[in-house]
């Protein structure tokens, strides 16, 4: 057998490392070109304007960094604080200053990593460190309910140390606080009042999801002498569907766990003069035993509607005084009428089992009731009441979403032939 291929194959890779290296050692320049040696410190030729010697610097003041003299120019300007938010900046086209756009962030540690080049094009680079000052106000927001498990329809709220009117303000804000959510839905926040937000989901949480609520505001100027502060982040676990619909003109509660009924249960709710609320309710909490007083709602003792009972397994809807509980003395008009004074009654066994099934967060739903609708806001979660497309008109970045599914939506134009 002959082994000529082999050789020849050997000698051909041979050349070809030889002429590879040859190239390579042709285009090996490093001894001459400026851009193969190491960075020079660039101390001399940068100046930072703004940032007082011994003192931290005023994050309300932009960030200016200059080229003195004529022995080079800035090409590029990295600046960020310790959690990685970096700074927007201009670069003059000359090189010869930069300036923050962006605000800088209150009692915050910077880096700032000045790249510049000589007149021959060598490179040289500028570090530096500095803090700015504490801001004088801090806004400080609570995220709420509790860590914990809760139904589908339960909001996230997010409480703020003081009002904030101004729209722009609002729409630094409402940046800042973040809401995600596994799997992911689409959601929004509203601006209840000026000082609280309310976060839902289009339609309710996915059974076994989890909602993660966070906030980047921190150091954050959000008006004139405002800034943001840390934020504790808040985790939720949502558990299986719970949803109680009470048909009024019907007397039953119809109970269905991830939309299957499981339960079918007789009740009497609000009399004529003390209708029960049509509409979305969530649950607010669960007490084992309360006292319920005409006098709470404005029955004055002694009248006919007067009255002063012990009541068990009670579920509350509104912060008003609105449950569904046991209600023994009126066993024979569950199902048939009704005879209460706007809570839903129902026996004890029932309303035990109601207690031991439902948890925060989960859905109760009135109607065919004649009372009026259940408030949105300031007696509960009344949220899922407001129609989706009037929820979204309460973020205070509307606007600026509608401008941006404007953009996705519009039709791209053929260029013409």
């Amino acid at each position: 057998m002959s082994h000529a291929p082999r050789a020849r194959t050997v000698l051909s890779c041979t050349l070809l490392i030889a002429s590879l290296g040859a190239g390579l050692a042709a285009c090996d320049t490093s001894e001459g070109s400026p851009l193969a040696s190491a960075p020079y410190d660039a101390a001399r030729q940068i100046s930072f304007n703004g940032l007082p010697e011994g003192r931290d610097a005023d994050p309300a003041k932009p960030l200016e960094v200059t080229a003195t003299g004529q022995e080079g120019r800035i090409t590029d300007v990295v600046a960020a604080d310790a959690q990685g938010r970096r700074v927007a900046g201009e670069l003059s086209a000359d090189g010869s200053r930069w300036h923050s756009t962006s605000p800088l962030a209150a009692g915050a540690q910077y880096t700032v990593r000045v790249s510049t080049e000589d007149q021959e094009g060598a490179p040289g680079v500028r570090r530096l460190g500095f803090r700015t000052a504490a801001g004088k106000k801090a806004l400080k927001v609570q995220f709420g309910p509790d860590a914990g498990t809760y139904g589908v329809g339960q909001p996230v709220t997010a409480e703020l140390s003081a009002a904030v009117k101004d729209p722009r303000a609002r729409a630094v804000v409402e940046r800042a606080l973040k809401v995600e959510s596994e799997p992911a839905v689409e959601g929004s926040w509203y601006w209840v009042e000026d000082d609280l937000l309310h976060y839902r989901p289009r339609t309710y949480w996915p059974a076994g999801a989890t909602v993660r609520a966070r906030s980047s505001l921190e150091g954050i100027k959000v008006a004139k002498g405002l800034y943001g502060a840390a934020t504790a982040p808040l985790k939720l676990t949502i558990g299986d569907k719970v949803e109680a619909v009470t048909d009024a003109s019907s007397h039953y509660m119809t109970v269905k766990r991830n939309d299957e009924v499981i339960n079918t249960i007789p009740v009497t709710t609000g009399k004529p003069g003390y209708a029960t609320r049509n509409g979305v309710k969530v649950v607010l909490g669960k007490e084992y035993f309360v006292r319920m007083r005409g006098t709470s709602i404005g029955i004055p003792r002694g009248t006919n509607d007067s009255y002063d009972l012990p009541v068990y397994y009670a579920t509350r809807v509104t912060w008003s005084g609105e449950y569904l509980h046991a209600a023994p003395w009126s066993v024979d008009s569950q199902g048939y009428a009704n005879v209460s004074h706007g809570c839903t009654g129902m026996s004890t066994g029932n309303a035990a089992w109601f207690y031991e099934n439902v948890r925060e967060g989960d859905i109760v739903k009135v109607v065919g009731s004649w009372g009026g609708a259940m408030d949105p806001f300031g007696n509960g979660f009344g949220d899922w009441n407001v129609p989706w497309e009037k929820w979204r008109k309460g973020s205070a970045l509307f606007d600026v979403t509608e401008q941006q599914r404007d953009r996705v939506r519009a039709p791209r134009l053929r260029p013409r032939v």
